[in-house]
């Protein structure tokens, strides 16, 4: 089979799953995903692989490959169905991240699985945005096992009812879902325009090579790379709660043409949120393997990629937490710390290739009342790396989104932004130096409740070969006169005229300054 027409073929997959992006954020009634594009579609074939996906969320694609694997065996799957699930326990990430699935069939066969994962503002919990510092999963919000919201084409209307009722703003949420729906359809309606045009067998003989071919390529760097074990040790600021300086241990070992990863020594699960589920350990994995494999070049994202990578975890961990842990910030923050301690790990088997570390959080907050919910996060500095300086000012890693313009969320919400800059001097120096964070300030108009998740506020994103460590975030309340210090991880109520500053991390500096 000719290059070309893999290539051809593998762009008609990802332009179906683009497409459903557009679809989605054009249909959505939340901020958060009409701005922000929180969200990420994907497709699968009949065996549950991964085909193609959209560029969306890191931590969203890279976790579907487990949601397939958990949700697959589930179902006697049939035209029509349409499954519903945010478990973290079952492929999810945290219970903001609802997923729909789609079968879709070529006139009796299943031949491939649509996949939109979007962020919800709310899905109810003891906090307004469903991102609070908590115990369990159950205060985080409502959690939805995988069951029908469409089966055989019907609505399951008592089911999407009494969801509903649960949730803060419920008017927003079902427009969020009747988006989501419209997202399936159009891919239906593209991947039956593929079949019409090819046949399914034509199909399924180019997924089987593109697969293939994707192997090769990632078993190509891995080849690369020295034999050997490599280690590195991070840690997160603290669980919220109890925890403070939590570790994440990584060992990579490297065996011919593969990569055993390895988090088994890692901490155990803990107390507070920051407790990660295995599937967004595996999404922070792809993530690393999948931004070595671009230094060789574009390549095809599919299931064929992540076949020479091995992951071990332990359950019960932070980085494989196990019901009923709490993990909204497991997915947000542990995630970006799973991503620096892979990043020191490699940086030592591939010194030219490796950044310094990012701001190493998405600086989540979340604010609402009885009547709205909004939830945000904040970009930081990026990391010094070998030939360049780190850009300011963006979000890495393992979240992909844009921010929220000044102007919608003022018109959306009792809201307004003070200041919103580049946090000069915040990146470390180096031959390379890291980027700047930001400031963003905001100013009450109403009582609300406040939730924020964020980290590196008592660690440093490191510098490597030489380079110095970025700036650490801050968090302050002004209220009045007085201005208070916020810890890293907090539930608050602010009143009317309150102002909350977030002072985002700087990325590392990456060599020797000459």
């Amino acid at each position: 089979m000719k290059a070309i027409e893999l290539e051809i073929f593998n762009n008609l997959f990802s332009a179906i799953a683009d497409e459903m992006g557009i679809v989605l954020r054009r249909s959505a009634f939340s901020p958060n995903i009409r701005e922000r594009c929180d969200f990420s579609c994907a497709i699968f074939d009949e065996k549950g692989e991964l085909v193609a996906q959209a560029s969306h969320i890191p931590v969203h694609l890279g976790a579907m490959p487990e949601t397939m694997k958990s949700i697959l065996p589930l179902f006697e799957w049939k035209p029509g169905d349409v499954i519903i699930t945010n478990d973290p326990f079952c492929g999810g990430t945290h219970l903001p991240d609802i997923t729909l699935i789609k079968p879709i069939f070529f006139k009796n066969d299943l031949a491939f699985f649509l996949i939109v994962r979007a962020h919800h503002a709310d899905v109810g919990g003891k906090y307004a945005g469903s991102m609070a510092v908590a115990t369990h999963i159950e205060e985080e919000g409502i959690l939805i096992r995988p069951t029908y919201l469409i089966k055989e084409g019907k609505i399951q209307k008592d089911f999407i009812e009494n969801l509903l009722v649960k949730l803060r703003n419920p008017q927003e949420r079902e427009g969020d879902f009747n988006a989501q729906i419209a997202s399936l359809l159009r891919g239906e309606v593209r991947l039956n325009e593929m079949y019409k045009k090819y046949g399914l067998p034509k199909l399924k003989e180019i997924i089987d090579e593109l697969k293939n071919y994707s192997q090769r390529a990632m078993e190509k760097i891995l080849e690369e790379a020295p034999s050997g074990n490599y280690s590195f040790i991070d840690y997160l600021d603290d669980d919220g709660l109890e925890e403070e300086n939590i570790p994440i241990k990584v060992e990579i070992r490297f065996k011919e043409k593969k990569a055993i990863v390895d988090f088994s020594k890692s901490a155990s699960q803990v107390k507070g949120c920051v407790n990660a589920p295995k599937a967004v350990t595996y999404s922070a994995v792809y993530y690393v393997f999948l931004s070595l494999l671009n230094t060789l070049g574009e390549y095809p994202i599919n299931q064929g990629c992540f076949r020479p990578i091995e992951i071990i975890t332990k359950p019960g961990t932070i980085v494989s937490a196990t019901y009923p842990s709490a993990v909204a910030a497991g997915n947000v923050e542990t995630s970006q710390r799973i991503v620096d301690t892979l990043l020191g790990a490699l940086s030592q088997a591939f010194p030219d290739l490796i950044p310094s570390a990012s701001c190493g959080t998405m600086n989540n907050i979340a604010i609402g009342n009885e009547k709205f919910a909004y939830y945000e996060t904040i970009g930081g500095g990026m990391g010094g790396r070998p030939g360049k300086e780190g850009l300011s000012g963006v979000h890495t890693h393992m979240t992909n989104t844009l921010n929220t313009p000044v102007e919608a969320l003022e018109h959306d919400y009792p809201i307004r932004i003070e200041r919103y800059a580049i946090r000069e001097n915040s990146g470390g120096k180096g031959k390379y130096r890291g980027g700047n964070g930001l400031i963003r300030e905001y100013t009450f108009l109403e009582t609300c409740t406040v939730t924020i998740l964020s980290e590196r506020r008592k660690t440093s994103p490191y510098g490597l070969f030489g380079g110095e460590p970025g700036k650490k975030g801050e968090n302050l309340l002004i209220r009045g006169e007085n201005k208070i210090f916020l810890p890293g991880k907090i539930n608050l109520q602010v009143k009317k005229g309150d102002r909350i500053i977030i002072m985002t991390p700087g990325g590392g500096g990456w060599g020797k300054m000459e």
